[in-house]
């Protein structure tokens, strides 16, 4: 099993997407920016090819990560990494991951499975991460719901592409 590039890149373009919608005036982003202490003047001021070049750059190493959440049939790998013979497919060990692959390789692997492991990775470390930078910064619950939701709607979405798709 290799990694699938494109679906790196392709789910990586999903926080810039969302961010799009959630961060809207309309939808969000009057009140991030209320609870940010940011005024529509500061937010004028990014430079948005940076930004957007660096959350492209850095949700790769999120969509990575994700892939092992959200595909069991990585998790083998940590049984037998290291172990002499696993990347080759004509030693036993190789043969028998081969054979488990093939053999596995659709377990679970549906959009909706991927997006409920999302989710869950989303609650148990983006909400948790979130909610430690609020405590240091003195922000309220409401910054941590924004951020915290938007992180968990982008791993839910990131997690269901990868499943379905890598």
């Amino acid at each position: 099993m290799t990694t699938n590039y494109l679906v790196v890149l392709g789910t990586a373009i999903i926080p810039i997407v969302v961010g799009f919608i959630w961060y809207h005036p309309k939808v969000f982003g009057n009140a991030w920016m209320q609870v940010a202490g940011l005024k529509e003047e500061d937010v004028k001021k990014i430079n948005m090819p940076l930004v957007l070049g660096l959350t492209l750059f850095l949700s790769m190493f999120i969509s990575i990560a994700l892939m092992f959440s959200v595909v069991h049939q990585l998790h083998i790998f940590a049984s037998v990494m290291g172990v002499q013979g696993f990347d080759d497919p004509t030693t036993p060990l190789g043969k028998a991951l081969s054979d488990f692959f093939e053999f596995a390789k659709n377990n679970f692997r549906t959009f909706k499975h991927g997006a409920l492991h999302g989710t869950i990775t989303g609650v148990s470390m983006a909400l948790p991460l979130v909610a430690i930078n609020a405590l240091f910064e003195r922000k309220g619950a409401k910054y941590v719901f924004i951020h915290a939701g938007f992180w968990i709607v982008c791993f839910a979405l990131m997690g269901g592409v990868i499943c379905q798709f890598s």
